[in-house]
């Protein structure tokens, strides 16, 4: 097919071809060298390890067809408003209905790939992985899109939902399908004003709770105290208090997300040895600024009793109508904003359904690389955007049609269980896979303090994360255990996912004879010698002009 190309196509004398057409530096002796300059012996690989790393490592951006374009500001960007959505504007609420201001906060304080997931545990623990991911994100896609219905139904009911949606859709496929450049352009504007919307809502948080509103009521903390800090859900007294709090960890739990998204552009980004720590570290700090400020606020602005949010949200109102923030706002009688926010809600939605358009994607490019997904996605279009893995993302984002029949407050219901447990299992095999490879450096001598980015409070913060997560897994759909809960399709979309993972690595073991990896057997070098090669290589372009130079600058810190 014109235009199209396999991964497999290059040949392993593209490092000298693009060597001779870049601007080179002093280009070291091709050696295994150790961060001091010395010659070293390389770890051990795997049997079959070096083919598998020339069809698959991104070297400049063209070896696997897929080009480093992504900048500082794409990087920081995508991560932030890849996770920033709906969820922290609107479905928030519902967590504070169920638990109350302080569940809502300690909850979302307790709670802020693929390949290595293969590379260093077992080959059917990164296809298990690998599919899971895939699947969790392509799901949000249409979360997204019934989400994006829903807000624009807050104005009107005029385009009829099976017409928004397949706008969205279109919009989707054009900025995913053209070049890697205009998804990291839009998403990075997009994510900016997610961003805007979040401080903006916490300045008025602040000054509102200090009197500055249209009634001058300084009620401060007043709705900690009266109705409370913590609310009963399903039963009174304690056990109540308790349920409530862990409602709230799940609604944590689906909201939260964001590194993985930072790991997904790392093949597409420029000069990932000086981009991608501080692209983890500031990430991961305003993120958690983000969530737990977004949580507090939510306490201060509305009582988790407010006959408005309650009706709300059991009338499944369109749009804003169900935000905290727009709540409080009527509470205060402030005209004008809700729509605003409403319109930047909006924004929001569309932003996040295009970032998860391309993890999907991506995801799934990396798995056909390994040969665990149809060799056709490894296909990439003459823009390096690999167009059949975006164009099966885009066919199971039609799922949200479901909601011109079914109701969007019943599908998005659906979305999110699905969701949530899948996302946690993603979280828990990123941990287990990090504990892994931390093994592996102790018993091979490796020091992570001469890595480019080296995680803190490890291996602990690992253990805390894999077990909480795997806890959490399980008792994402606990209601329908309850008394008078049981609902078949909670039960299905609650804990589909815990059953398709055991399934999908049993089957993998059984028909690839796959075997769990050793300490001592793992490759822990990977790619170093052709992202060495790229880092030598590289140029900075210049600044197209002084903002560019200013949003990077200010990203890249």
């Amino acid at each position: 097919m014109a235009g199209l190309k396999a991964s497999e196509d290059y040949g392993i004398n593209e490092p000298s071809r693009r060597r001779s057409s870049a601007q080179p530096g002093k280009v070291k002796d091709e050696k295994h060298l150790d961060d001091v300059g010395e010659a070293v012996a390389p770890p051990p690989a795997y049997e079959g390890f070096e083919a598998e790393r020339r069809g698959s490592v991104n070297l400049s951006g063209e070896v696997d067809g897929t080009h480093r374009k992504l900048k500082p500001r794409h990087i920081q960007l995508i991560g932030i408003g890849g996770t920033i959505g709906t969820a922290l504007y609107v479905q928030i609420g519902r967590g504070l209905l169920n638990g109350g201001p302080a569940s809502l906060l300690i909850a979302f304080t307790l709670c802020p790939f693929i390949r290595f997931a293969g590379r260093y545990v077992d080959e059917a623990f990164g296809f298990a992985a690998g599919w899971n991911f895939f699947i969790f994100e392509a799901i949000l896609v249409p979360f997204e899109i019934t989400a994006c219905n829903v807000v624009i139904h807050y104005w009107s009911d005029v385009v009829p939902a099976g017409g928004i949606i397949a706008i969205v859709l279109v919009l989707y496929a054009l900025i995913n399908l053209l070049t890697v450049s205009w998804y990291g352009e839009t998403e990075f504007w997009a994510a900016l004003g997610k961003v805007l919307l979040i401080i903006g809502l916490i300045i008025f948080t602040f000054i509102t709770m200090l009197g500055g509103n249209p009634l001058g009521d300084r009620f401060g903390f007043r709705y900690w105290n009266n109705p409370g800090s913590f609310a009963p859900l399903y039963y009174e007294g304690n056990l109540g208090r308790f349920l409530g709090f862990l409602q709230c960890l799940i609604q944590a739990s689906f909201t939260i997300a964001g590194p993985d998204y930072v790991s997904m552009a790392a093949g597409e980004a420029e000069n990932p040895r000086v981009v991608m720590p501080k692209a983890y570290n500031a990430v991961f700090y305003r993120l958690t600024t983000f969530f737990i400020l977004g949580a507090l606020c939510v306490g201060i602005n509305v009582p988790y009793n407010d006959p408005e949010l309650t009706a709300a949200f059991a009338n499944g109102e369109p749009g804003a109508a169900a935000s905290p923030y727009v709540v409080a706002m009527n509470r205060l009688r402030i005209s004008v904003l809700p729509d605003i926010v409403n319109a930047l809600v909006l924004a929001s939605a569309f932003s996040a359904g295009n970032s998860y358009v391309y993890c999907a994607s991506r995801s799934l490019f990396g798995m056909a690389l390994e040969g665990k997904a149809p060799k056709i996605f490894t296909r990439t279009n003459r823009q390096g955007v690999p167009i059949y893995c975006v164009l099966a993302v885009l066919a199971i984002s039609l799922l949200a049609f479901l909601q011109v029949s079914a109701g969007s407050a019943t599908v998005l219901s659906w979305f999110v269980s699905l969701i949530t447990a899948s996302q946690l299992i993603n979280f828990a095999v990123m941990c287990f896979t990090f504990l892994a490879w931390y093994k592996a450096c102790n018993v091979q001598g490796l020091d992570r303090s001469k890595l480019p980015y080296r995680a803190f409070w490890q291996p602990y913060a690992a253990w805390y994360g894999f077990v909480g997560c795997t806890i959490m897994a399980f008792v994402g759909g606990y209601t329908v255990f309850l008394p008078g809960q049981w609902s078949a399709s909670s039960f299905v979309f609650s804990y589909f996912m815990i059953g398709l993972c055991p399934v999908l690595f049993i089957g993998w073991k059984l028909i690839k004879k796959s075997k769990w990896r050793k300490p001592h057997e793992l490759d822990l070098r990977g790619e170093v010698e052709e992202i060495d090669e790229y880092t030598r290589n590289f140029v900075q372009a210049p600044y197209r002009n002084l903002a560019d130079k200013w949003f990077n600058k200010a990203f890249g810190a």
